[in-house]
């Protein structure tokens, strides 16, 4: 009779079978959250610990983060996958870090981390040679570095907004120029909207005019749609060089400003 494997030998036994996952959890989010169900449902009784490595170490070896290390640790702990969190977290398990959590088995997706530490080529290496790796699966479409990217592509509607809120451009870490520039593009793309929504009652206006019209002369509707795209279009035209102008011009008074602070700057030295 064969002897059982070791993981029907955990199924069986009593007690929880140990899991560990780990990261840097920054901004916490549903990706993230599935991921840690998954090793918790790896077996049916799970003792999961999350292992989340501090600020020193993340930026070392892959950069910076937008929560800092007692941030993250605290979105583990509200995550109702989690049992317990292991805080400064090695960035390579080794078989020590294992033995010191009596882990049972390692949860992670497949694919090789490079390991940045130059311990090895994969920093779940260890734990795949000893047959203590168990395979979860990442969510497509959701990750930190996506959320990031999405607030870049955003960011000037994002300054606006809280600079609408009452934070001070030093606390945005925006200049001087940079305030004003952003105030006038928002201020020209309201003006803009307001424009284009008279364009369009105006085309309605006529067409109800055409529609009426052609009772009268069937000419009137063949050739309506014709006239109203003719003046909406001379329309925008006019609307889109008078808004060009007016930022041109309001840009040139600004760097004319920055100008002069930078002088009065320099003369106070």
């Amino acid at each position: 009779m064969e002897n059982p494997k070791p993981e029907e030998e955990k199924l069986d036994s009593d007690r929880p079978v140990r899991v560990y996952a780990d990261g840097i959890y920054d901004l916490f989010h549903f990706g993230h959250a599935r991921s840690l169900e998954q090793a918790k449902k790896l077996f049916p009784n799970t003792y999961l610990l999350v292992g989340c490595c501090n600020d020193e170490l993340t930026y070392r070896y892959k950069g910076k983060t937008v929560m800092t290390e007692s941030e993250r640790y605290e979105s583990l702990r509200h995550c109702r996958w989690v049992d317990e969190v292991i805080p400064d977290a090695p960035w390579v398990i080794t078989k020590e870090f294992l033995d010191k959590h009596k882990i049972d088995y390692v949860a992670h997706d497949s694919l090789p981390y490079a390991d940045a530490s130059g311990a090895g080529k994969d920093v779940y290496e260890f734990v795949k040679s000893v047959g203590k790796f168990k395979e979860t699966k990442r969510t497509d479409g959701i990750s930190t570095s996506d959320i990031i990217m999405r607030m870049l592509k955003d960011y000037n509607q994002y300054v606006m907004r809280n600079l609408a809120r009452g934070y001070t451009r030093e606390e945005l870490g925006v200049s001087y120029v940079k305030e004003k520039r952003l105030r006038v593009n928002m201020g020209l793309e309201k003006l803009l909207e307001k424009m284009k929504q008279q364009q369009e009652k105006v085309g309605e206006k006529l067409n109800t005019v055409a529609k009426v019209a052609g009772v009268l002369h069937d000419e009137w509707v063949e050739n309506a749609d014709r006239w109203v795209a003719g003046f909406l279009e001379k329309f925008e035209e006019g609307c889109h060089s008078m808004g060009t102008a007016i930022k041109e011009r309001i840009q040139e008074k600004l760097m004319a400003q920055s100008r002069d602070f930078t002088l009065m700057q320099y003369d106070s030295e």
